[in-house]
């Protein structure tokens, strides 16, 4: 029995150290793998799940101030420092809602007290909260405006603020009225250079007085221009509200509304009578929201109700739209908050709601702290809330960061003011302060599936069909040198594919449509029968072009049919579509066409995913045992019947996991969409349209984001719905792939 060298074990150790090494190397990147999906899982919950929290309301402080009479109406500056009243006396008060470095204050201490009307007040209005003016009417039919104001200052790096009133007249009163009536009702506003003011006389009367801002041209003196306008209603009224636009002045009596459209001169005119259902309940209040686009109407039986416009056949009409249960007690009051569409109710039982029209949400309801409002206000940032209750006041911590965000907003149609119905909409941002975000996640998710359908239309029967061709029929020879040079073009940067689709590709598809699409049809055709013309050849001259060569002879076919259908395209385009094909499929065929399309995308998306396709189909073809293949020939098969009863069942896991990639290639490219497409978020199938996915939503928004917003949570759970689909699709690839190959590993 011979025996075994010492240098023989030395190496039998070492390989299998090697082993083993290696099999713990792998396994630990397989653990890491998994660890950083988890990881990437876990973060993005955390950075989206603020957004689906609730509205907390805790108690801070409570105190008390000197009583001047019944409190009108509250507000707070910005920082939540000062806050203020009015009352039915005509004083203006401020006090401290906090004790802030730069300032020696108490909460509830006074800092500054005024009489701002100099007789008895007869009425009392506020602007929209973001105007921050309120106005006092008068028995001699005038009025006082005036605007609580704060001056901050800096000293050694620590601000302190301070309050003071501005008299937006002066201190001389605004007539009103020319006749001196008693005003027993009033609404104010302004746009900045005009004011408008609606009032109600003592004898039933409304009046109201446009006031111009002119220029003396002499004495570059500002003028106050003023037109004068009377209306004779029958009945009471009761609610006057003039939007910030003063286009328009709403007239509440009971529950019907008269609208009045405002023209530049001040003159009135009626657009429309609203007739409230009184199924909802007597209206007892009336509330422009945030942007002054949505009446919203308290009623008794503790409903609100949302009104906008929309449009119609006679024009711009009110509509209801929906309503909230916002107490089981009549509405006593609404407060809208400065930007967002959150208002905030109090009930006759003093009880809180807090609610978001265009989420539908119900926020909160309840006595916070087991206290009754009588009176509430919101500051401008919408994190304090001061409310008044037995002639005490009470400061309350507000947090209510993502009002707008719910998952039905996300997912659901929903009806956004203006819109004639509900729809899926994304819209994130605007010019305006008061602009209602619209934050559906259907149109990019949808744009997304639409992207990488018009891709893989395009690149699976090309990437199948080359990679079986490549692996099966060509030579080895040929095969060296095309399986490369496809697998390099996934080398090229999607940024160059996307930059030439956009600049290049777009407007030769646009100026050469009917050669695109003769090509598509054409060069298959030509394909198929050339091949059923070379099966007639005699053999002599078939076996000439074995083991892959045939292929070459399709080259100059294929230039040829190419050439050919885009020198044929201006003269179709001339016969057919009268010189210009972009204008028939728009104008007759009602077919919206844009220069970006979905067409370009799937060119130039399915030239970026062709090689992963082709790479993983090709191997998995490639890799067919030989004896399976030989077993067929040798059983009389033909090769087409080998190639598609044993090779490709065979190969069929490897061939579904190469397109499933593709596919999740294709959902998670961002430059060739962002570069390719007009990035429009719509929701058509039309080809000739383009679209906005979910990686070039993220890609264009997340750099103008605010940090924290419900903006930037949305972006993070966008890319966790991205994260969801890819792994969606590598999750079913693996399985199917699985199940067929214990199918057909028996083979």
């Amino acid at each position: 029995m011979a025996k075994a060298k010492s240098g023989d074990f030395g190496a039998s150790n070492y390989r299998l150290f090697k082993d083993r090494a290696a099999r713990w190397g792998v396994t630990l990147g397989g653990i890491l793998v998994l660890i950083t999906l988890l990881l990437i899982f876990f973060y993005l919950l955390y950075v989206v799940e603020p957004i689906f929290r609730g509205v907390s309301v805790d108690a801070k402080r409570d105190f008390t101030i000197p009583k001047d009479g019944e409190v009108v109406t509250l507000g707070i500056e910005e920082q939540s420092e000062i806050g203020y009243q009015f009352t039915d006396t005509g004083v203006l008060s401020f006090f401290a809602l906090e004790s802030p470095p730069g300032n020696n204050w108490q909460p509830g201490e006074i800092l500054l007290r005024e009489q701002v009307v100099p007789t008895t007040p007869t009425s009392f209005t506020a602007t929209q909260p973001q105007n921050n003016r309120y106005a006092y009417g008068t028995a001699d039919g005038k009025a006082q405006v005036v605007e609580p104001k704060f001056r901050n200052r800096f000293v050694a790096g620590i601000r302190s603020t301070t309050p003071y009133i501005e008299y937006v007249n002066g201190h001389d009163l605004i007539t009103v009225d020319r006749e001196g009536r008693a005003l027993t009702q009033l609404a104010y506003e302004y746009d900045g250079e005009s004011m408008l003011f609606a009032a109600v006389t003592a004898d039933g009367t409304v009046v109201t007085n446009y006031l111009e801002a002119a220029r003396n041209f002499l004495t570059d003196e500002v003028e106050l221009k003023e037109n004068f306008n009377s209306l004779n209603l029958t009945g009471p009224v009761d609610q006057l509200e003039v939007t910030p636009n003063l286009r328009q002045l709403l007239i509440r009596q009971g529950n019907r509304l008269h609208v009045y459209d405002v023209s530049t001169t001040g003159k009135l005119s009626e657009r429309q009578i609203i007739s409230v259902d009184r199924r909802l309940g007597d209206v007892t209040t009336m509330q422009l929201l945030a942007g002054a686009s949505s009446i919203l109407f308290g009623h008794s039986s503790g409903i609100v109700s949302q009104w906008f416009e929309i449009a119609e056949e006679e024009g711009r009409r009110y509509q209801y739209i929906r309503e909230f249960k916002a107490a089981d007690s009549a509405i006593q009051e609404i407060i809208p908050e400065y930007y967002r569409r959150t208002f905030y109710t109090v009930s006759a039982e003093g009880e809180l709601g807090v609610f978001h029209t265009t989420s539908q949400a119900d926020l909160y309801r309840g006595k916070p702290d087991q206290i009754s409002a009588e009176r509430v206000v919101i500051d401008p940032r919408a994190n304090t809330l001061l409310m008044y209750s037995g002639g005490k006041y009470h400061s309350f911590n507000l947090e209510n960061e993502h009002p707008e965000v719910t998952w039905s907003g996300l997912w659901q149609e929903v009806w956004y003011e203006g819109y004639p119905e509900p729809e899926y909409v994304w819209q994130s941002t605007s010019g305006s302060d008061d602009f209602e975000p619209k934050f559906s996640l259907v149109p990019i998710s949808f744009g997304t599936i639409k992207a990488a359908a018009y891709a893989m239309l395009f690149a699976v029967p090309i990437g199948l069909a080359a990679a079986v061709y490549t692996a099966y029929f060509m030579s080895p020879g040929v095969r060296k040198v095309v399986k490369p040079t496809v697998e390099i073009m996934e080398a090229l940067p999607t940024v160059i594919l996307g930059f030439l689709a956009g600049l290049w590709l777009a407007p030769v598809i646009e100026n050469y449509l009917p050669g695109i699409i003769a090509t598509i049809i054409l060069v298959p055709s030509a394909i198929v029968l050339f091949a059923l013309l070379a099966s007639n050849l005699p053999q002599r001259l078939r076996n000439q072009f074995t083991d892959g060569r045939a292929a070459l002879i399709l080259l100059p076919l294929v230039a040829l049919v190419g050439w050919f259908s885009f020198s044929m395209s201006p003269i179709v385009e001339d016969w057919l579509f009268g010189g210009n094909v972009r204008e028939y499929i728009t104008n007759e065929l009602g077919i919206t066409f844009d220069q970006r399309n979905s067409l370009v995308v799937g060119i130039a998306m399915g030239f970026a995913v062709i090689p992963t396709i082709f790479s993983i189909a090709e191997d998995a073809v490639f890799s067919v045992p030989k004896h399976l293949s030989n077993g067929s020939l040798a059983l009389g098969a033909t090769t087409w019947q080998t190639l598609t009863k044993v090779v490709l069942l065979t190969a069929s896991p490897g061939i579904f996991s190469a397109v499933m990639m593709g596919l999740g290639r294709a959902v998670g490219e961002t430059m060739i969409v962002l570069m390719a497409t007009g990035n429009t978020p719509i929701m058509d199938w039309n080809i000739f349209e383009g679209m906005r996915t979910l990686s070039a939503n993220i890609a264009v928004e997340m750099p103008e984001s605010e940090v924290g917003s419900s903006h930037y949570r949305i972006l993070f759970l966008a890319a966790f719905v991205l994260f969801i689909f890819t792994f969606a699709f590598n999750t079913v690839a693996e399985v199917v792939r699985q199940r067929l190959r214990d199918k057909y590993s028996s083979m």
